[in-house]
């Protein structure tokens, strides 16, 4: 079973930055698109990121492009989101997510494997 633990979450103020981290226990990262999702209060769950295992394909939802930074170093077997220009609205918790499946998606149903998230609080 496959257990995915995500860190770097916290409090920080409009325009500031975070980095988020994710890596699994269990297993490797070997072959899988990896993705973070994001959920606010009373919203539903929303794909933030999403990249390949080789690297090459990436995805950004449009609220976060230009802003946000997903990159996967599989020598560690970690995926990070690197989170710039953070607005009160970016609050959330932000879930880190595995796919194993041969193709590429940033679609949540289909990613297998879950973290149990980290909170993001963009806020003066």
């Amino acid at each position: 079973q496959v257990q995915l633990v995500e860190s770097g979450g916290g409090l920080v103020q409009p325009g500031g930055s975070l980095r988020l981290s994710c890596a699994p226990s269990g297993r490797t990262f070997s072959g899988s698109t990896m993705g973070w999702f994001r959920q606010a209060p009373g919203k539903e769950r929303e794909s933030v990121a999403a990249i390949s295992w080789s690297g090459g394909n990436t995805y950004y939802a449009d609220f976060v492009k230009g802003r946000f930074t997903i990159s996967r170093d599989n020598a560690k077997n970690t995926v990070y989101l690197q989170m710039n220009s953070l607005k009160p609205e970016d609050t959330a918790v932000y879930y880190c997510a595995a796919d194993f499946s041969t193709k590429f998606s940033w679609v949540g149903y289909e990613y297998d494997y879950w973290g149990q998230g980290t909170q993001v609080t963009v806020s003066s």
